[in-house]
């Protein structure tokens, strides 16, 4: 089976789908690899390393497009080789298809077979093919580093001869796989940390790293099948902001990463509780890239506004792209190798497969999403 990987549509996206080590582990698969020239360039991977791997170099998509059976990215784009690609080719990447319909569509005029890594169902054998999990790791990650860096003020509490400098308050907004990650590097830091989150169920994963767990009382709440937080209605949404308001009023530093799986990101964090906090803190948008939890907050960038320094960046993962590029790689080769049949030599769209099922977005010409809540 021929595999292609070419460089990403988007400039700004620093992550690559595939590593040198991945192409060792398909190429052990009997698949053909085919990477573009200097796909790995600005992470010091150099095309000698993918020759080495087993992999072979692309000049030109054109060489290649109409040959590849399976075409592998970091996020799908409505790009020339999109549309060169011959009809049931196999597409894998990110494709957030709620977000994206034109997208979707467009896969469906092509008659492509579209899996989007976002659908990979959270069970115990699909652990190490959970994308989202890996990047959301390094995203949380990334936005505590982010404010250190920025704030006007050290996050450990120091000793010192001259006096004694408090530690650094910080308050996360939402208990997912980043918000538990912001958790651990907040304290590792030696910051004091907060959070808040409206499912319950994940105090104890809070006071297990140290940190203190804000309480809200806010109605019944819940976790959909997929493990994020159900959408609020918009009297508990205002029962919310009031409960968060002082918590967000005491801290340095606030990072937000509530997010609904497949919908626009909730506001969380108001005009109004920005006006109450001190000038000088700092707020970090995390859910920027479907929308944002901050009123006001830039698509990308930085704005102050009452004295607080709001700071975004779309893509949050790509600011440690090595990382989270061999992570990303090795989900989708662990994704492809379930997949896999010895006997043809190639990935096989087994509909029956729950794996499969689960990320299936188009097939034949037609629109999957319906079948899993999209519209």
């Amino acid at each position: 089976m021929k595999i292609y990987v070419p460089r990403e549509a988007d400039a700004n996206e620093s992550r690559i789908a595939i590593v040198p080590d991945i192409v060792e582990k398909l190429a052990a698969l009997k698949a053909d690899v085919y990477v573009d020239n200097n796909l790995g360039a600005h992470l010091n991977i150099s095309n000698e390393a993918f020759i080495n791997a087993g992999a072979t170099i692309v000049e030109n998509h054109n060489d290649i497009i109409k040959q590849a059976e399976l075409i592998l990215r970091v996020k799908a784009s409505d790009d020339e080789v999109l549309q060169q690609a011959t009809p049931n080719t196999i597409h894998v990447s990110f494709l957030n298809p709620p977000l994206e319909p034109d997208l979707v569509e467009a896969m469906c005029r092509m008659q492509l077979t579209a899996l989007s890594m976002e659908y990979i169902p959270r069970i115990t054998r699909a652990q190490p093919m959970d994308a989202l999990t890996s990047q959301a790791n390094l995203a949380g990650y990334y936005s505590v580093i982010l404010a250190a860096n920025r704030l006007n003020k050290v996050f450990p509490m120091m000793t010192t001869a001259a006096g004694t400098v408090l530690p650094a308050r910080v308050f996360i907004i939402g208990v997912g796989v980043a918000g538990l990650q912001a958790i651990a590097t907040a304290k590792r830091l030696g910051a004091k940390v907060f959070a808040y989150d409206t499912r319950l169920v994940v105090e104890e994963q809070v006071k297990s790293l140290a940190a203190v767990f804000v309480k809200a009382d806010i109605g019944e709440t819940g976790e959909t099948e997929q493990g994020y937080a159900k959408e609020l209605t918009p009297e508990q949404m205002e029962l919310q902001r009031k409960a968060m308001c002082k918590a967000c009023k005491d801290a340095d530093v606030v990072i937000t990463t509530a997010q609904i799986f497949g919908r626009k990101a909730p506001i969380i964090i108001t005009d109004e509780i920005i006006q109450e906090m001190e000038p000088g803190t700092m707020i970090i948008d995390l859910a920027i890239d479907t929308g944002g939890n901050v009123e006001g907050a830039l698509p990308d960038g930085e704005v102050i506004k009452h004295g607080v320094k709001i700071v975004t960046i779309k893509n949050m993962p790509g600011k440690v792209a090595l990382d989270s590029s061999k992570l990303y790689a090795n989900n989708i080769y662990h994704f492809i190798k379930e997949g896999w049949s010895q006997e043809q030599n190639k990935f096989i769209i087994d509909a029956n497969d729950e794996l499969i099922n689960s990320t299936l977005i188009t097939l034949n010409g037609h629109n999957q999403l319906t079948d899993k809540g999209g519209s």
